[in-house]
């Protein structure tokens, strides 16, 4: 089953991936971003539900000079002190937020349809595969529409989020690990999608259903 999620990452396709029950206990709809289309973030919208990021490998970030948004608060707070009150150290399932800033590219309107998110998303891998890092200023503005997670170092060694997982996934495929991740979400429910649910949707649309479990233990063997 791994083996068959890594090749359907290679090819562009979406997966599904349940963290642990421990954890978030959420199944993200997960796609490499250099794939990324207007069907494909309609589709993230209106069947996972949850919020669209994209997810950036931390060498990359590093290249980049991409803060966490703990980082921005915590250098901003003697002038903004409401920023230290707003602290996320109260997380009840892990110890740091990979949220990182909000962009849009340049080119785009709103920055909110399906088409400019789309363009913002596959334009931030193909900056990050080209290795013009230092361009990123000039492509996209802040604040955007399209959420910036940044992945931890040694990924799945120390913080087994989706960011991390996806992340990981990408490297595993050998394509440019840059990442798109949504929450599945119940509207009956008004929660996150069951995991049986989320097999059934995986079954029905013919997607690849990975437990997060098994791509930490493949890739941890490697790494």
């Amino acid at each position: 089953m791994l083996k068959n999620g890594i090749n359907r990452i290679e090819k562009g396709e979406f997966i599904l991936v349940y963290d642990d029950d421990e954890r978030e206990s959420e199944t993200d709809m997960i796609i490499g971003a250099e794939f990324v289309t207007g069907s494909q973030v309609a589709t993230m919208r209106q069947d996972a539900g949850g919020l669209i990021c994209t997810c950036i490998h931390p060498n990359y970030c590093d290249k980049i000079g991409l803060p966490y948004m703990n980082d921005i608060m915590e250098v901003a707070k003697d002038k903004f002190p409401i920023l230290g009150k707003l602290t996320p150290n109260d997380i009840p399932y892990d110890e740091r937020s990979s949220f990182s800033i909000w962009v849009n590219n340049r080119k785009t309107f709103t920055g909110i349809t399906d088409n400019d998110r789309a363009l913002t998303i596959s334009s931030v891998a193909k900056l990050c595969k080209e290795e013009k890092f230092d361009q990123f200023g000039n492509e996209f503005r802040s604040p955007g529409h399209i959420s910036l997670l940044r992945g931890a170092y040694g990924l799945l060694k120390k913080r087994q989020g989706h960011t991390e997982l996806s992340l990981a996934l990408a490297e595993m495929a050998g394509i440019t690990p840059v990442t798109v991740v949504c929450e599945m979400m119940d509207g009956k429910t008004k929660e996150s999608l069951s995991i049986e649910n989320a097999e059934n949707y995986a079954k029905t649309n013919e997607l690849a259903f990975l437990d997060g479990s098994k791509i930490i233990d493949e890739y941890l063997k490697k790494n």
